[in-house]
């Protein structure tokens, strides 16, 4: 069966399939050594963590799918360069490593969770429920379905992920924060700095006259790499979403009203009834006390009598869907306002059910809500629809037509883009139009080939995007001519921040040799400014993060001086330090003691996972690793 998952970023489920233990584990590349390249693997295998292998194909897969989370993430694609810059294929292969010997002990110490348990957990989770708040098995087999899984697959993945926690906690186990500890983190989190400061704009640089020939060329050649043109490459794209399959102008009234009758629960809030149940051994006891029940004995009176608090007998503000026990659901809801039941004979015993409150349900009209009933229905019939024609377009491709010529043929619009970098820009650094959002093109563009027939990706909300490669204009470096503008726009901005930064220098000595801001700014035409509450991060004042940084650098009544804004330098005298108290049952005293504590774990789960690494024994092909991050073909030859 199932468990349920955690929220935690804009990308659930992608976490959920990367094995992340829910918050308490952040395994990295740090867990592990990057060591040699080992040899001796399978031909189909990149790494082994005792006699569980970890495949070729099986990392390919996990780390295309971490390169488009974090490319969604951040809103723009990641290039393969970024992504070494990132260390994302040793930190993903160090991920998996970990969770292999993790996995393995559990099997060794004959953990296990039982599959009601976990099937407990995924109905209680938010991202599988209706609605009205109820777990809803059509929109959690529609969610799993769209990342690949199916449900036996998805419940042996999530027992893993439960498995794997457990054994986390247990490793952390209950840690008591040492106070200087908790001090000290609380003074670097919260110690705030005030600080008295002048800026020095572009003005105070003074002039700066054009750079010779020969100052310009020796400039451009010792920052070639700044200036060179990057690879771009020419696209063909075309999109097939659900607008252009069905509108919602094409749902009848009729069919929008049937769907509304048929889910009224989703347009507000379901009845609700505030209950009390009282369980009995027997059915014969519980009619005994169900004849009692009147004005001399009150259903609180004989709960006390058999021994019950209001908390053992209270079941709260409950939907009729919420309660699992049909037939205890029939009897609550059949009841009027203060009225008590007959005994009921339920699947886990008999009980008298007592209906303290009624709230009633509060429908939404249908004329309210059937534009959205509407754009729902026509999503819904689109996605068989969107199926057919990607098929249809897919058997096109397959007889050899280009993606121009699908599209002529299918009446839809196959977009050009003359060139476009990894970057998603244009040779002139603007955004490219005609990407349809939602997808990450850019990405998967770059990992294709001229006239190679790729897969389309899918779009978030459904529908389908086919890309072509059209042409691949190398990276190369430019002629100083093509780019003289730039080059020197680049070389005046160095040569402002110099100048100003010599300046700052001249007013930090005068500071440092008893003069005061106040006189050096007035001589300068400069006006002293004050900002409080500065912070080491998360700063809610204007000053730029260098300044902040550079703040933090010195004692009390120091000056120092550090690039603004771009075209600035401000120069500085630190005035005031304030270290607030910790108030270790505040809010902010809490969140300190979970974060500290959250760090110590991780630290006992890292050193966990190398102890096992070393007593189940850890290889990988790291030569491997590398080729599938560079997308290229793995030589079976050299595992």
């Amino acid at each position: 069966m199932l468990r349920g998952m955690r929220k935690a970023s804009s990308n659930w489920l992608g976490r959920a399939v990367m094995g992340v233990v829910l918050g308490l584990i952040a395994v990295s590349f740090a867990i592990w050594g990057i060591g040699d390249i080992f040899r001796g693997f399978g031909r189909s295998t990149v790494a082994k963590v005792g006699s569980t292998e970890i495949t070729i194909d099986q990392f390919r897969q996990t780390y295309n799918d971490r390169l488009q989370q974090l490319s969604r993430q951040i809103g723009r694609p990641i290039t393969p360069d970024q992504a070494r810059l990132l260390n994302l294929d040793q930190q993903l292969i160090g991920q998996l490593i970990a969770e292999a010997a993790i996995d393995q002990r559990a099997r060794q110490l004959r953990l296990n969770i039982s599959d009601a348990a976990v099937a407990k957990q995924i109905m209680a989770d938010s991202n599988f429920k209706g609605p009205g708040g109820q777990f809803d098995r059509a929109r959690f087999e529609a969610m799993i379905r769209q990342a690949g899984y199916n449900e036996p697959r998805y419940a042996a993945e999530q027992k893993r992920l439960t498995m794997r926690r457990e054994l986390a906690e247990t490793i952390g186990g209950d840690l008591t924060l040492p106070k200087t500890y908790a001090d000290a983190y609380n003074r670097y989190e919260n110690e705030q700095r005030a600080i008295d400061y002048v800026t020095l704009d572009r003005a105070k640089a003074g002039d700066i006259a054009p750079p010779a020939p020969e100052v310009l060329e020796k400039y451009f050649s010792d920052n070639k790499a700044q200036f060179r043109a990057p690879e771009y490459r020419s696209l063909a794209v075309m999109a097939l979403t659900p607008a252009d399959v069905i509108k919602p102008q094409d749902v009848s009234e009729a069919d929008a009203r049937q769907y509304y009758d048929r889910n009224q629960s989703r347009f507000g809030s379901p009845e609700r009834r505030d209950l009390q149940q009282i369980s009995f051994p027997n059915e014969d006891e519980a009619k005994a006390a169900a004849q009692r029940l009147g004005a001399e004995l009150s259903f609180e009176a004989l709960a006390k009598e058999r021994g019950l608090t209001e908390k053992d007998i209270a079941l709260g503000l409950e939907t009729k869907a919420g309660i699992i026990d049909k037939a205890v659901a029939e009897a609550a809801f059949a009841l009027k306002e203060g009225e008590t039941s007959a005994a009921v004979k339920g699947t886990f015993g008999t009980v008298l059910i007592h209906v303290i409150k009624i709230e009633p349900a509060t429908i939404k009209p249908f004329e309210e809500v059937m534009p959205a009933i509407k754009q729902q229905i026509a999503i819904d019939r689109s996605k068989s629809e969107l199926s057919t024609r990607r098929d249809k377009i897919e058997d096109e491709r397959a007889g050899g037509l280009r993606l121009t010529e699908v599209a002529q043929k299918f009446g839809m619009t196959a977009a050009t883009i003359e060139a476009v970098d990894r970057k998603g820009l244009d040779p002139a650094g603007s955004p490219v139009a005609g990407l349809p959002p939602g997808a990450d093109v850019i990405t998967a563009a770059f990992g294709s080939e001229v006239g190679v027939e790729n897969e389309p990706v899918q779009l978030q909300g459904g529908g389908f995007v086919w890309y072509e490669v059209l042409k691949v204009t190398p990276p190369r470096e430019q002629a100083l001519e093509e780019v003289r503008a730039k080059v020197e726009e680049s070389w005046r901005n160095d040569q402002v921040s110099e100048k100003l930064k010599a300046k700052a220098a001249e007013l930090v000595e005068k500071l440092k040799g008893g003069a005061a801001l106040n006189d050096l700014a007035t001589a300068d035409g400069l006006t002293v400014q004050t900002s409080f509450g500065i912070k080491r991060a998360g700063n809610t004042v204007t000053v730029p993060p260098r300044v902040a940084q550079a703040v933090f650098q010195l004692e009390k009544d120091q000056p120092g001086s550090a690039e603004g804004n771009p075209g600035e330098w401000v120069v500085f005298r630190l005035t005031d330090i304030t270290v607030p108290a910790l108030d270790t049952a505040s809010a902010d005293g809490k969140r300190i003691d979970e974060n500290v504590k959250r760090g110590i774990t991780e630290d006992f789960i890292g050193q966990y996972v190398q102890q096992l690494k070393k007593d189940l024994g850890a290889t990988v092909n790291l030569n491997v690793v590398r080729q599938v991050s560079s997308g290229g073909n793995v030589d079976a030859d050299q595992n």
